[in-house]
């Protein structure tokens, strides 16, 4: 493959893709953006790791502010790709979740001059999480095999059309930090003590039921798991948030039950964390045609 036939796939860190499939695909993940604390500068995934984030929501959680990725930054990655390839897709976090595609569009558009001749494309997943993995996977894995970038955006969207996303959130105390749940809402849960599982449609979030314990948000994982997988083979993920243990429980489970094409472990970028908080426990998946 020449340089002038070269397609670059860029998503961003809330994708949740792990390192050595991103890798293996040669998928360009990009912060999703910074968080601000203390003086400091965190670019999620760079700076800020799973390994600390919770340190840090831990000690003072209001004293954080986030920004997204802004059009500069997509310039620059713009920049750097077209160093090796003339093409470059790029598969975002749902635009209704966050500025990250208008900000890719942006960059394109000042790109039209300072990068003539490179190809730039913008997909919104119309989901986030894994779920938005496995669109820029399906990108990835037809560029490898040398499709047309017309043929990649297909092959991407089609996933698109076809991926689910459910999660249980533990604790709903954080969400109202994101602008997208009332605080007075999220008070109610606390008092409550139930969690909802969350799902994402046609971009946009919704409670898809409350559960009380986590054992029954695992239950209810896999029973929509059930309802729209059936006994066709699937490609499926399961997220968390500070809950390996879980995890890996629900992953032996669903690996007992379903004739996975795929299936692996990941946790929500620290960003996300951030917005939701730990114990978070998910899936996301899609079936074959």
């Amino acid at each position: 493959m020449t340089h002038m036939d070269k397609l670059a796939i860029i998503t961003d860190s809330i994708a949740c893709i792990p390192q050595e499939l991103a890798e293996q695909y040669h998928i360009h993940v990009i912060p999703a953006g910074n968080i601000y604390y203390d003086g400091q500068t965190y670019r999620d995934l760079i700076e800020l790791k799973h390994s600390n984030v919770y340190q840090l929501l831990d000690s003072r959680p209001e004293d954080f502010f986030t920004a997204p990725t802004s059009p500069m930054d997509f310039l620059n990655t713009y920049k750097e790709l077209s160093l090796a390839a003339d093409k470059i897709l790029y598969v975002s976090l749902s635009s209704k979740f966050s500025t990250l595609y208008n900000s890719a569009r942006a960059a394109k558009d000042l790109a039209k001059t300072e990068l003539p001749g490179i190809s730039i494309e913008i997909i919104d997943s119309r989901t986030a999480t894994a779920a938005q993995g496995f669109v820029a996977l399906a990108a990835a894995r037809a560029a490898i095999e040398h499709k047309s970038l017309t043929e990649v955006v297909n092959c991407a969207k089609r996933v698109r059309d076809r991926v689910d996303l459910y999660y249980v959130i533990e604790t709903v105390k954080y969400v109202y930090r994101t602008g997208r749940v009332p605080k007075a809402l999220s008070q109610i849960g606390s008092k409550l003590n139930v969690r909802p599982i969350v799902t994402v449609h046609k971009g946009s979030a919704r409670v898809r039921g409350l559960v009380r314990n986590r054992g029954k948000g695992i239950d209810s994982l896999m029973e929509l798991a059930r309802q729209g997988i059936g006994k066709r083979p699937v490609h499926i993920a399961v997220l968390h948030t500070d809950t390996p243990g879980d995890a890996d429980i629900l992953k032996q489970q669903i690996s007992n039950e379903f004739q996975c094409v795929e299936l692996w472990v990941s946790q929500f970028s620290p960003l996300m964390a951030y917005a939701t908080g730990r114990g978070v426990i998910g899936i996301a998946y899609y079936v074959e045609d």
